[in-house]
């Protein structure tokens, strides 16, 4: 076995944190909620409690009793599963590879297995491939800051170029897939995250892996998902090119022909054609009501992502009160993600744009506030397109 620097149960602590996207501070936070009422006196200022855990994830020190306890809360696992050797093996190839360990979510033997073909890509098999599936999927979420799901997702993508260069055969193409959509998922997360750059040099590398591996329909889907990037590039007939040469690669299921719709809009917006504009968003929205989808990938295709964009491509036109009347329409409770930042976002610009400086002011308010909880840099770009006449802003200003 390789050594490591640290402790295996300090490895484990830091592995467990960081598969959940938890920062040090937030771990401190986490400990103080799991401890009693009558004993959360005795815990330190977040500042001293953070420092401890540093610490502990060096191996310089070790949790007492008590701390014990509360990181088993925390954790939602007991003290032999965080503390004692038995899953040394799966410890070490999480800390060494940075490939998130997802507690509860495989079996042992699953772990060992997946360790044993990091050890010698050679060894992979469907169980493997299955495996990067799982921990893909489990991080498809848009109430993960993008940032944070970057992050994770970096040394999955590593993990699987390497297989992808030295496994067998018979699963090398499965893993150039996944490759794919991993490359197109950070992609987005980096469009998220205010990073047009990154976002469109993910974007490329998801278009050459589809084509190397010469499958039409998960290349039709990169490319209905790189016009989605149309608000952070400068061509927006280019954009319109790419969500037609998507439905032109393949016969594409309900759900990704309404997405390459979706994006050609955008780009009919941003250029100003109200007419094509609106056509396909119609048309768009009779592809998601057809029945039976079996789309194999997985993105928000919602009615409240739909309404979004709808409402989007009208304030680019110049047609607010329309949106405004979508935006409007939305539930109140939506969950909090980065993309309920970013059409609060929109619903601030739309209102401004119409002079209802109260109610911008007040969703712009809510929108700083949710993009600053969930990391939506895109939606704090938008908010700086939120003008509101300086009488009306003089004690309401707004700091994205």
């Amino acid at each position: 076995m390789v050594d490591i620097d640290v402790p295996i149960w300090a490895a484990r602590l830091g592995v467990l944190r960081r598969g959940r996207l938890w920062s040090q501070r937030e771990l401190a936070e986490r400990l103080s909620a799991a401890a009693d009422e009558s004993t959360r006196d005795r815990l330190p200022a977040p500042e001293t409690l953070t420092s401890m855990i540093r610490l502990w994830e060096a191996g310089e020190r070790r949790p007492d009793e008590w701390y014990a306890e509360l990181l088993c809360r925390a954790f939602g696992v007991d003290e032999a599963e965080l503390f004692v050797g038995d899953a040394a093996g799966t410890t070490l190839w999480h800390y060494l590879t940075g490939i998130p360990l997802v507690s509860g979510m495989f079996t042992a033997e699953e772990e060992e297995s997946t360790g044993r073909a990091i050890e010698a890509p050679q060894r992979a098999d469907d169980r493997t491939v299955g495996y990067f599936r799982a921990i893909l999927d489990a991080y498809t979420r848009t109430d993960l800051r993008p940032a944070d799901a970057i992050s994770v997702l970096r040394p999955v993508f590593a993990g699987i170029e390497e297989f992808r260069r030295d496994a067998s055969s018979p699963v090398r193409r499965a893993f150039l897939l996944l490759a794919t959509e991993n490359a197109e998922l950070i992609s987005r997360l980096h469009h998220e995250a205010g990073n047009p750059s990154r976002a469109l040099a993910w974007s490329d590398e998801a278009v050459r892996d589809a084509r190397e591996a010469a499958d039409a329909l998960l290349e039709a889907y990169t490319l209905a998902q790189r016009g989605g990037l149309s608000d952070t590039a400068g061509d927006p007939g280019g954009l319109v090119d790419l969500a037609v040469a998507a439905r032109e690669r393949a016969h594409l299921p309900a759900r990704v022909d309404a997405l390459s719709r979706h994006h050609e809009a955008q780009g009919h917006a941003l250029a100003g054609n109200l007419d094509m504009c609106r056509r396909r968003l119609e048309e768009s929205a009779q592809s998601l009501a057809e029945p039976g989808d079996e789309t194999p990938y997985r993105f928000d295709c919602s009615t409240q992502a739909h309404d979004t964009l709808c409402a989007g491509c009208l304030v680019d036109l110049g047609h607010a009160r329309d949106a405004i009347e979508i935006l409007e329409q939305q539930p109140p409770k939506a969950p909090p993600t980065y993309a309920t930042a970013y059409a609060l976002a929109r619903m601030a610009h739309a209102y401004a744009d119409v002079h209802e400086c109260e109610r911008s002011v007040e969703t712009a308010r809510q929108a700083l506030a949710l993009a600053r909880q969930t990391g939506a840099l895109r939606a704090l770009r938008e908010l700086a397109k939120v003008h509101i006449p300086p009488q009306e802003a003089r004690h309401t200003r707004i700091h994205p």
